[in-house]
């Protein structure tokens, strides 16, 4: 039967929920999928004629990044992709591209971003894939953690975490505007609860200089943000590294662009990984405005803003 391609509305929650569940595993999607008042005109499904079902879901979600130039604009995220195993083959996902991509245009965004495993659907349909790098190496041994006091972030750092984010990210390419919707649900949704972050206190007037975040990939612990001060760097990366030997790890992966002169202070030995998970879609902006945005120096769409 031909499949029908539509955006969706509240009756179809219940289903989209069922459908992220069932390939990812992933209660988080559906809060995420919630921050957006305008979800259901940016959600397109593809559903069998008789309509028993949704066989396939795109999402597109609006946020401001900055470009190359640290200018916020308004770019349309791809996000929360699925199809139903049974549906998989059927060019599902290329239909529903289409039909974002003529509302991202309409709702003047100037490019599309998204983050994927498997580019080869997203290539065909106008897609282009982008480099990045981390670092990955052993953890080293204990490392002083200098003059910085390091601790669990609370509750109570909220304001002052999210001001150290805004000023270390003011100019920084491809990093998104977050707002307190976001802080309250994205950034937790992808690093856990907050004290699972670090903190770092100036040892005098006890201010924080410093915040990083780091979860574990496998066998794996990946520092996935920080904001701050330079000069506080390597007493963080001595206390992650405490907590990951303290948890039996034994590799680190850093992603972060720019700190490779503190990183002796987590890894014993660091080696440069290029990936290419990242892909762009000029829309109403130039193909050269967008590849100078996500090849920028210091270029970094953090890991706590996934759509």
């Amino acid at each position: 039967m031909t499949p029908v391609i539509r955006t969706t509305t509240t009756a179809d929650d219940p289903a989209l929920a069922d459908l992220w569940q069932r390939c990812f595993g992933a209660s988080r999607i559906a809060a995420l999928h919630a921050l957006d008042p305008d979800r259901h005109q940016h959600t397109f499904v593809a559903t069998n004629a008789v309509g028993d079902g949704i066989d396939a879901v795109v999402v597109y979600v609006p946020r401001l990044i900055r470009d190359a130039a640290g200018t916020p604009q308004r770019v349309a995220g791809i996000g929360s992709v699925a199809t139903r195993p049974e549906a998989r083959g059927k060019g599902l996902v290329r239909r529903l591209l289409v039909a974002a991509e003529h509302t991202m245009t309409a709702e003047q965004c100037a490019w599309s971003l998204l983050f994927t495993g498997t580019p080869g659907v997203y290539r065909s349909s106008g897609w282009q894939e982008f480099s990045s790098t981390y670092a990955e190496g052993t953890l080293a041994p204990s490392f002083s953690a200098g003059r910085f006091r390091i601790r669990a972030a609370t509750a109570q750092d909220a304001a002052e975490v999210a001001a150290l984010h805004h000023t270390y990210n003011a100019d920084r390419p491809l990093s998104s505007l977050r707002a307190p919707e976001d802080w309250a649900v994205r950034v937790p949704a992808w690093y856990g609860t907050i004290d699972r972050s670090l903190v770092a206190q100036d040892p005098v007037s006890g201010v924080l200089v410093g915040w990083m975040t780091a979860g574990y990939e496998g066998e794996c612990l990946e520092v996935r943000e920080f904001a701050g001060a330079v000069e506080c760097l390597e007493s963080l990366f001595a206390a992650v590294g405490s907590r990951g030997r303290a948890a039996g790890l034994t590799r680190a992966r850093v992603r972060i662009p720019g700190v490779w002169a503190a990183l002796p202070a987590l890894l014993a030995d660091a080696t440069q990984v290029t990936e290419q998970v990242g892909m762009a879609r000029p829309l109403h902006a130039t193909a050269e405005s967008v590849r100078a945005t996500v090849t920028a120096p210091g270029a970094v769409h953090w890991y706590g803003d996934c759509f």
